[in-house]
Parts: structure tokens; sequence; C-alpha cells
């Protein structure tokens, strides 16, 4: 059985390069961003990113990440 590999979309592409998360990993609605130690400040970052660059992408996030110190970004 052949599996694809998510493609990065053209935003979520420039938001990787200027962000630079150390660790995530490819979902098929965008990245989940790993191994975060300061989360609120982190998460904030990258919505701020994401609206001066105006991207059309999302910040997502909930309970069960936290545990990880996870947040995901996901395109619209």
């Amino acid at each position: 059985m052949k599996t694809t590999q998510p493609e990065i979309s053209a935003d979520l592409q420039k938001f990787i390069d200027k962000y630079e998360p150390n660790k995530f990993k490819l979902l098929a609605k965008g990245i989940e961003i790993r191994g975060i130690n300061d989360l609120h400040r982190n998460i904030t970052e990258a919505k701020t990113l994401i609206e001066k660059m105006k991207l059309n992408l999302t910040v997502a996030h909930n309970a069960k990440m936290v545990c990880y110190g996870a947040f995901e970004v996901n395109n619209l």
C-alpha cells in the first residue's frame, strides 16, 4: 500500500521558513509544532507572525496538546 505525504502549502512553507520550528510533524491539514517550553509565548508569536505576513493559516491548540508542549498551525 502506497502512502502519500501531505503537501505543504505556500503559506505554510513561508511560516516554517520564518518561524523555524525545531520539531514539527506534518499533518494533512498543516503542522504540529512540538517540544515547546513556553507554550503561551510561542502561540502568541505564531499568531502574530501569521497576521503580520497575512498568511491563510490558523493556530489551534487544546488541553491534550499542552501535555507535550505542542500546538498546530493549519491551512484555512
